[in-house]
C-alpha cells in the first residue's frame, strides 16, 4: 500500500506513457562520457559518482575497451587504448627537440612537451622594444625561454588536484536522484523506485572502480655523466620557440616523460569491464522496466537524469588540458621558471636563441652554426656570410666576454641588393642582442629579488653549486666556495615561482644561477594562474 493515497498523485489517472527509448536517445552519453574524463583528476572524484547518470551505455563502449579479452572485446569492440590515452593524459604530438650540448635530436616529442608549448603559448610576452625605432617586424615569433631547476624522481604520483567546488556540486545529483527515488517509493512505483536506485549503484560503482587508477609521472633516467640538457622546442620555427634550460633529467622530463593511469587490474583490467556489463545492464533494464511505471515515476526518473545531466555537463566543461598543465609546472616540474619576449623577424629570433643558449655554457663556432642552419637553412652567399660573423661574435661573446660587433665585414663585396639584404640582417642580429641584454636584466632582477629574501645569516653546509649558470665561472666559483653551494628550492602558488623557504643559503653574487623563483610574482615569472 502506497505511503500516501494515489487519489492525489499528480497525473495518476492520465493515460500518458513516456516513450523512455526517445528519452534515452535525447539525454545522450558523449557528456557523461567527458565527466567521466575527470575522475582521476580530481581528488575525490571517484568517490561522488553515486547518481542517476544518463549515457550509461556510451560509458560502457567507450571504457570497456580497456579490458583484455576475447570475451570483453567481442561485447565492446574497437581500438584498445592504454588508460592513459582514454583520459586524454597521453596522446598528444610534441614539438621538434633539438639539444645543443648532447646532441640529441628528436623528430617529435610526446604529451607533455605539449602541454609545456600550451602553457607558454598562453603566458604574456614581454613588451621591450617599443622604444627602440630601427626594429624591424615582418613575422613576429615568441621566444619562451623555459628553465626548469627541479630534476623530479623517475617515478612520481603528483595525486590528483584539490576541487572543493567539483566536491560540493556533486551532493546535488545524489540529492535530487536519492529524493526521486524516494518520491517513487512513498506512490508504491516500485519500478521506478527500482530502476533509480540502481543506476544510482552502477554509476557509483563504475566511477569507484574506472576512478580508482594511480595518476602517475614516469621518465627515463639519463645516463651518467651527461651534459646539459639545454635545447629547443619547434613545432613552427615560423610561431614559438621554447628554449629548455637546465639538467639532462629535468629536461627529459619534458621531452621523454610521459603521465599514466597504473590499474591493480593490469593488464587485463578485468574489473573494468564488469563494471561496463553493470552499466549495460542498466541501461537495458532502464529501458523495459521504467515503461511500466506510473507517469509520475517516470517523471521523477526522468528529472534525476536531467539534474544528473546538467552536473556532467558542469564537469564537461572543465579545461582538463588545464588542469594537468597546473599538475605538471606545480608538482612535477616544482615551479619552472619563463621569460617571454616577442622578436620581429625570424633572423632576429635566431641570433637571440643563439645568445641565451651560449650564455649558461660554453659553446664553439660549430655548435653554433648547427643550430643556426636547422633554424635558418638558408644557403646563399649573403647568408654564408652573415652566419660565419654571428658566431664568430657570439663565440668571442661567451669566451671574452667581449660584445659583439654584429656589422658587415669591410672586407665583403656585394651588389645593391646584396647589400641592402645583410644590412638589414645585421640590423635584426643589433635587435636581438638589445632583447638579450633586456633578458640579462630581467634575470639580473629577479637574482637581486631572490637575494633580498634571503635571511642574512650564513648556512652551515649547503647542497650543490648550479651548475648551469649564465656567465658561470667554475674556477673561481670553485675557489670561493670549496665545500659549500647553493641550495635551489622553488615552491609554486597559483602558478607563480616562489623562492623564501625556510632553509638558509649562501649568497652568491657573482653567479647569475640558474635558481630563478622570487618572494614575489613578477611579469617575468610563469603565469600559469589557475
Amino acid at each position: 500500500m502506497p505511503v500516501i493515497p494515489t487519489d492525489h498523485i499528480p497525473l495518476h489517472d492520465s493515460s500518458i506513457n513516456l516513450d523512455i527509448s526517445g528519452v534515452a536517445g535525447f539525454f545522450g552519453g558523449d557528456v557523461a562520457v567527458s565527466a567521466m574524463g575527470t575522475v582521476s583528476l580530481y581528488k575525490g572524484r571517484k568517490w561522488f559518482g553515486w547518481y542517476n547518470s544518463p549515457g550509461s551505455y556510451e560509458i560502457a563502449k567507450r571504457y570497456g575497451r580497456l579490458a583484455q579479452h576475447r570475451f570483453w572485446c567481442g561485447l565492446y569492440p574497437g581500438v584498445t587504448d592504454n588508460p592513459a590515452v582514454l583520459f586524454g593524459l597521453d596522446g598528444k604530438v610534441g614539438p621538434q627537440y633539438r639539444a645543443v650540448h648532447s646532441g640529441t635530436s628528436m623528430n617529435q616529442t610526446g604529451h607533455l612537451a605539449y602541454l609545456l608549448c600550451q602553457e607558454c603559448k598562453k603566458t604574456p610576452a614581454r613588451e621591450w622594444d617599443k622604444q627602440i625605432d630601427s626594429t624591424r617586424r615582418t613575422n613576429p615569433i615568441d621566444v619562451t625561454i623555459a628553465y626548469l631547476p627541479h630534476d623530479p624522481p623517475e617515478k612520481l604520483n603528483p595525486g590528483a588536484v584539490e576541487a572543493s567546488v567539483t566536491t560540493q556540486l556533486s551532493f546535488l545529483p545524489i540529492l535530487s536522484s536519492a529524493a526521486a527515488c524516494l518520491s517513487c517509493g512513498f506512490v508504491a512505483d516500485w519500478y521506478c523506485f527500482a530502476m533509480i536506485a540502481f543506476g544510482m549503484f552502477c554509476s557509483g560503482a563504475s566511477c569507484y572502480v574506472i576512478g580508482s587508477g594511480e595518476f602517475t609521472f614516469t621518465h627515463p633516467k639519463p645516463a651518467g655523466g651527461a651534459p646539459s640538457g639545454d635545447g629547443i622546442l619547434a613545432h613552427d620555427v615560423n610561431d614559438q620557440i621554447v628554449i629548455l634550460r637546465g639538467a639532462e633529467g629535468a629536461v627529459n622530463a619534458i621531452t621523454r616523460g610521459r603521465f599514466s593511469l597504473d590499474y591493480k587490474s593490469h593488464p587485463s583490467y578485468h574489473n573494468i569491464g564488469w563494471s561496463s556489463v553493470l552499466l549495460t545492464i542498466q541501461f537495458l533494464l532502464q529501458l523495459l522496466i521504467v515503461p511500466q511505471g506510473t507517469i509520475f515515476g517516470q517523471v521523477m526518473f526522468l528529472s534525476s537524469l536531467a539534474v544528473s545531466w546538467v552536473y556532467n555537463s558542469f564537469l564537461s566543461s572543465l579545461d582538463k588540458e588545464s588542469i594537468q598543465r597546473r599538475i605538471l609546472f606545480k608538482t612535477v616540474l616544482d615551479g619552472p621558471v619563463t621569460y617571454k619576449y616577442q622578436l620581429g623577424t625570424r633572423t632576429t629570433m635566431v641570433v637571440f636563441v643563439l645568445l641565451v643558449l651560449s650564455s649558461s655554457q660554453r659553446m664553439d663556432q660549430q655548435g653554433l652554426r648547427k643550430v643556426m642552419d636547422h633554424l635558418i637553412p638558408n644557403d646563399t652567399r649573403v647568408w654564408r656570410s652573415f652566419k660565419k660573423t654571428i658566431v664568430r661574435e657570439i663565440e668571442l661573446l661567451s669566451i671574452k666576454r667581449k660584445e659583439p660587433a654584429f656589422q658587415l665585414p669591410s672586407s665583403e663585396t656585394l651588389t645593391g641588393a646584396e647589400k641592402e639584404l645583410s644590412k638589414n640582417l645585421y640590423l635584426d642580429a643589433q635587435t636581438a642582442y638589445r632583447a638579450f641584454q633586456v633578458y640579462k636584466s630581467d634575470r639580473a632582477e629577479q637574482e637581486k629579488e631572490r637575494e633580498d629574501c634571503q635571511p642574512p645569516e650564513e648556512p652551515e653546509e649547503q647542497d650543490q653549486v648550479d651548475l648551469y649558470a649564465d656567465e658561470y665561472d667554475e674556477v673561481s666559483a670553485l675557489r670561493r666556495f670549496p665545500d659549500i653551494g647553493i641550495v635551489r628550492k622553488t615552491e609554486s602558488y597559483a602558478g607563480t615561482s616562489q623562492t623564501c623557504n625556510d632553509s638558509r643559503r649562501e649568497s652568491v653574487a657573482e653567479l647569475d644561477s640558474d635558481w630563478h623563483g622570487s618572494c614575489s610574482p613578477t611579469e617575468t615569472n610563469w603565469h600559469g594562474g589557475y
